[in-house]
């Protein structure tokens, strides 16, 4: 995992886990690595991952089994769903009317693009279960 240095680490790890949760690679109940395993395989100190772990744990994504490990929650898709909204609308949003306004894009042009980006990522899928 390359780490980008305008967020936190732990941050940036949570995103990774978000991002598979809603991706559905992990499922409700699926056991995620444990404190260490994760810390090997993205090479950072476990007290890293033992913060995000604490994170998402706060947040209701994640839930500790005592002696068995960290497991995906049940209403973790929609969690993390939130999270990634809320952060996607504070953060990105602003940057990006601030480009549409700057280059002068217009919202039937966004349209149309977006229309063109959904129907090339249908076709890909398509394409991938063929």
């Amino acid at each position: 995992m390359e780490f980008r240095e305008d967020k936190a680490i732990y941050l940036q790890i949570a995103d990774c886990i978000l991002d598979n949760i809603l991706s559905k690679s992990w499922r409700t109940g699926d056991r995620i690595p444990s404190v260490r395993e994760m810390a090997i395989s993205i090479e950072v100190n476990p007290n890293t991952v033992m913060r995000t772990y604490t994170y998402l744990q706060d947040k209701g994504i994640i839930f500790n089994k005592r002696g068995i490990g960290y497991f995906v929650s049940e209403n973790a898709y929609e969690l993390a769903k939130n999270i990634k909204k809320e952060e996607f609308i504070k953060k990105q949003m602003p940057v990006f009317f601030r480009n549409m306004e700057m280059l002068n894009i217009s919202f039937s042009e966004l349209r149309k693009l977006y229309e063109e980006f959904k129907n090339k990522d249908a076709g890909e899928e398509n394409e991938n279960y063929q």
